[in-house]
Formats: structure tokens, sequence, C-alpha cells
């Protein structure tokens, strides 16, 4: 998994313009082409590995209500075989209730660190699946860009004496070539927007979950629910 996620975040973090300028430097898009099969078969994984841990996820969150529900009725129990005078079956319930109790933490805290890993892997696919759509559209770009570059260089060939029309495909070309690196250049201004401490965020929220959780839970022990 750790290899997994860094080969994505590789992919994410990858140089669109790096990508772009060794394709016009080789006149080929097969960098990009790589680039593309690379994203496709990370992007697979990266499913694959959300899907199953999705499922954990839910595993986690089922297991923890059920121990949770169990716990709350055994409290209840308690209470009432206390009122019978019922102490030794009491003492074995609060025994049980502990057990439950702690259970029900564990697979609580379990379940919360795996929802935090499959939200950010969820995020990580559609931010790869961005990067996926954005380079092969640069790619048809580019591949017409070198079509035109083609084109001009065989007109420029056959007719030298039309200069004006030599300058006008230099022009068009440069033009071109300037739109696709400032798309490039939102493309990552919002990327960077996009990532910005989610992983941080993620934590801060699973930590004061659990603190209001144990706070709700001695308030309400204390009384002082109401």
């Amino acid at each position: 998994m750790p290899s997994l996620i860094s080969k994505i975040q590789t992919l994410i973090s990858a140089n669109m313009h790096g990508l772009v300028d060794r394709a016009l430097e080789s006149n080929s898009v097969k960098v990009m082409d790589e680039y593309i099969r690379q994203v496709e078969r990370n992007l697979e994984a990266l499913e694959d590995s959300a899907a199953t841990v999705g499922g954990t996820v839910r595993t986690l969150k089922r297991k923890y209500e059920e121990f949770a529900a169990a716990a709350e009725k055994l409290d209840r129990d308690i209470d009432t075989l206390i009122l019978k005078g019922k102490d030794d079956l009491a003492a074995a319930a609060q025994a049980e209730l502990n057990t439950k109790q702690t259970l029900a933490q564990e697979y609580y805290e379990q379940w919360q660190s795996q929802e935090g890993q499959y939200k950010k892997m969820l995020d990580m696919r559609l931010k790869l699946e961005g990067r996926l759509t954005n380079i092969k559209q640069e790619r048809e770009k580019i591949r017409a860009l070198l079509e035109l570059a083609e084109t001009k260089k065989v007109m420029v060939k056959t007719v030298k004496g039309l200069d004006g029309l030599a300058k006008t495909g230099d022009i068009e070309i440069d033009s071109l070539t300037e739109q696709i690196r400032a798309r490039l250049d939102r493309e990552d201004a919002r990327l960077e927007v996009a990532t910005r401490n989610i992983s941080e965020e993620i934590d801060e929220a699973v930590g004061v979950s659990a603190v209001d959780l144990q706070l709700d839970e001695r308030k309400r022990r204390l009384g002082m629910d109401k």
C-alpha cells in the first residue's frame, strides 16, 4: 500500500510542463503516452485498494456499533441487577461491560483511522483522474501542434518564396504552445489548492470527534446530559 500511494503521489505531482516540453523537443507524444499508461495502471490499482479499504471501514463500523449497543444494554442491566440486590450477577455483568467497552473503543479507533485513509484514497483517485483527463486533452493538442509544424516544414521546403506563410506558421505554433502551457499553469494551481493539508484536516476532525465522544460519555455518567 505505501508503495502504491507513493506512486500515485508521484504521478499527481508530475511536471506537466516537462512532459509537454519533452514531447515538443522529440517531436513525439510517446512520453505523454507512457505517462497515460502509468496513470491508468495505477488508477486501476488504487480503485481496487480503495474498495478493499472501504469494505474494511464498513466492517469496523458495524463491529463498533454492535459492541457499543451491547455495552449500552449491559449498562442498563447492571443498574437493574443492583436494584434487585443481585450484586454477584451485577459484578459479573460489570466485568463483561468493561470488556465490551474496551472492544467497542478499539473498533471505533480502527474505524476512524481506516475511514480517514479511505477518504484520502478517494481524494487521490479524483485528483489522478483529473490529471489523466488533462494530459489526454493536452496530448491531442500537442499531436495537432506537431502535425502543424511538420506540415509547415514541408510547405516551406516546397514553397521557399512564401516568407509570409512561413512566418505565420511560426506565430500560430508559438500561440498554440503558449495556450497549452497557460492551461497547465491553471491546472497546477487548482491541484495545489486541492491538496492543501488534507491529511492534517482528517486527523484533526477524527481527534475532535473522539474527544467529544469521551466527554459526552462522562457527562452522561455524571447525570449532566440533560
